[in-house]
């Protein structure tokens, strides 16, 4: 990566000529370099003049706090604008946070934020336990602890009732023992009442969708007590971080931030000489690579491990190495150090051609956008060729010792999730399927011999609590096969299944060679006689199947079960969902109206009719539509 002054050169080239994607990277490039509050003015005014010439995302994020923040806010601006997001901030009045979230009228709701962050520190919401715990007896302490509970159960139902947006909460933080050694001899003391308060905040968080804990607690204690905090600062501004601990502590909430704004990456693709082992596998033999549990190789294994942890998270791996193909899917298969096996990846270039072409091809046999990806190599040349020739791709900093792989993996915000789906778990064992499925369509005399031997099974079901996070997920990432790519969060679909006028579905997919689980999403709402299509999707796994014919004729008994008799829904053009714009067209809807780029397709339910493909065994559960499993 070039130095500081080079990049600054750059942008300003950039930004002078109106190459607004470059400049975009080329800053990234800077903050990435110089992430620090001396650094976040120049880039904020770098991007007010790229306004409306790059693709953020758009977010709105209020700080609830009993502490000041107001300095980390252009740091947390430049490095969500850095990775893709554009976020608006509202900072509460100071130690206003029960005031705000209690009076409907108050400033945060009028924000109507995406995300709310609420930041106490134990000494505002537990001045006795924090100060004076030595003065406390038993009851008093365990009074504190109930007492503090109950004010952040009253602060999360009142907030989830009033605001979609998702909440992160901080922990508490705890403090240096006032006994010292003797605090950790006792069974109840100081210390354990602020565990048993971050305990109950752990449960309160997970009985209320899109509540989620951010461990401020930990989060100090990484970096050091002593050097996260700055005392004169809080004294004389309230402010507990010192200049060192700013940039991590807008990290911590960047994780947040890139799983609720859906700015993550599916897949990583990592290198092999000297990323997952040591050497060179040409050059060193298998026997010579540096790889187990002494040290070097202790440390390519750690990295592993960490690698091993994003798979066990649903996220896709992939190879993509110079290599010798055979050589290296034998190391991959026989070393004894490995952690990692070809089981565990869901494709693989393992060739001398340039890595730019390996990743799109990667990006095209696993049918996910190349911004979906996350590309870690050791070899700095190899890093910028790929920013170079495929500046989607999101290009992990690398450090320039082993040491230091697996934290900069663990650091990386594209990995984040907040939530894990029974499908997220076995997402590759289900691209190992996928193959089997485009072998068979390659030996098959016709596509509907295809359709027929694959025996597919398509169940629709209304949403439950347990499906809610499934199918928020899957509004929130799927692109190509998305009619209107609208993203919800758990509680608005939480919301829209608690509402009468509202269908909601999702869509699971069997077929002979595994099952699929939920690929699909159904919303619809019904006013008079129109029964409107809010969202249609499908995962990229299973589209081309006639699996969404079955879905838009369920949708056509459940429109006429609702007393609609037009079926409309609107097609939303983005980059990305250009597969899905036939669909309605395909399927006998008429354009009927036009706005802003976008179409609006009518069916008239008392003259058209949709057949189910007689090759789909169809079920639907709790509903009463028909089905046509009795004839497939």
């Amino acid at each position: 990566m070039a130095h500081s002054k080079e990049l600054r050169e750059l942008v300003e080239g950039c930004l002078a000529e109106g190459r607004w994607a470059q400049a975009h990277a080329c800053l990234g490039d800077f903050w990435r370099k110089e992430g620090r509050a001396a650094a976040a003015n120049y880039v904020l005014s770098c991007y007010e003049k790229m306004k409306g010439h790059l693709p953020l995302v758009q977010t709105r994020i209020a700080f609830l706090r009993s502490m000041t923040v107001e300095p980390l806010v252009p740091i947390l601006r430049s490095a969500a604008l850095a990775e893709g997001i554009d976020a608006t901030v509202h900072v509460g009045q100071f130690n206003s946070y029960a005031q705000e979230i209690l009076d409907p009228a108050s400033a945060l709701y009028a924000f109507d934020p995406n995300i709310v962050v609420l930041a106490i520190q134990t000494r505002d919401i537990a001045p006795e336990i924090w100060d004076g715990y030595a003065d406390l007896t038993e009851a008093d302490a365990q009074s504190a602890v109930d007492r503090v509970l109950r004010d952040f159960g009253a602060w999360v139902r009142t907030f989830r009732e009033r605001s979609n947006a998702s909440l992160v909460i901080h922990n508490l933080e705890k403090p240096a023992a006032s006994l010292g050694v003797l605090e950790t001899q006792r069974k109840a003391g100081q210390l354990t009442a602020i565990e048993q308060i971050n305990a109950g905040l752990r449960a309160l968080c997970s009985e209320h969708r899109g509540v989620h804990v951010l461990d401020y607690d930990a989060l100090v204690a990484q970096h050091g007590r002593a050097r996260w905090h700055d005392e004169g600062k809080w004294l004389m501004v309230r402010m507990p971080f010192a200049p060192d601990s700013m940039l991590p502590m807008a990290g911590a909430w960047l994780k947040f931030i890139h799983p609720l704004t859906g700015v993550v990456c599916k897949v990583l693709a990592v290198d092999l000489d000297n990323t997952l082992w040591g050497g060179v596998l040409g050059e060193d033999g298998v026997d010579g690579l540096k790889l187990g549990v002494e040290y070097p190789g202790a440390l390519y294994r750690g990295f592993q491990r960490a690698v091993l942890d994003l798979h066990q998270r649903g996220i896709l791996l992939a190879v993509c190495s110079k290599n010798n193909h055979d050589e290296a899917m034998a190391a991959l298969q026989n070393h004894p150090g490995m952690l990692l096996r070809p089981e565990h990846f869901a494709a693989f270039r393992i060739n001398w051609q340039d890595k730019a072409q390996n990743l799109r091809e990667i990006a095209e046999e696993l049918n996910v956008g190349i911004d979906s990806i996350a590309f870690f190599d050791d070899n700095p040349v190899e890093r910028e060729l790929v920013r170079s020739e495929a500046p989607e791709v999101k290009v992990i900093p690398v450090p320039s010792h082993v040491q230091g792989y697996t934290q900069a993996l663990r650091d990386c915000p594209f990995f984040e999730r907040l939530t894990l789906s029974s499908e997220d778990q076995v997402k590759t064992k289900q691209y190992h399927e996928q193959r089997k499925r485009s072998d068979l369509a390659q030996t098959s005399g016709s596509l509907e011999d295809f359709f027929r031997s694959l025996e597919q099974e398509v169940v629709i079901a209304n949403v439950t609590p347990d499906s809610i996070a499934r199918v928020a997920q899957l509004t929130q990432k799927t692109n190509q096969y998305n009619v209107t790519t609208r993203r919800y969060t758990e509680q608005q679909i939480a919301e829209f299944v608690s509402r009468p006028d509202c269908g909601v579905y999702s869509v699971g997919v069997k077929d002979r060679f595994g099952d699929n689980g939920i690929v699909g999403v159904l919303i619809t709402r019904t006013e008079d006689d129109v029964c409107e299509i809010d969202t249609f999707l499908l995962s990229c796994r299973v589209i081309g199947r006639t699996i969404e014919t079955a879905m838009l004729g369920f949708l056509t008994d459940a429109g006429k079960a609702r007393g609609a008799s037009l079926l409309q829904g609107w097609f939303i053009p983005t980059k990305k969902n250009a597969p899905v714009k036939d669909l309605y067209e395909s399927h006998k809807f008429r354009p009927v109206a036009s706005e802003n780029g976008a179409t609006l397709w009518s069916l008239n339910l008392g003259e058209a009719n949709i057949p189910f493909p007689e090759w789909i065994r169809l079920h639907v559960t709790n509903g009463s539509h028909r089905s046509n499993e009795s004839r497939a």
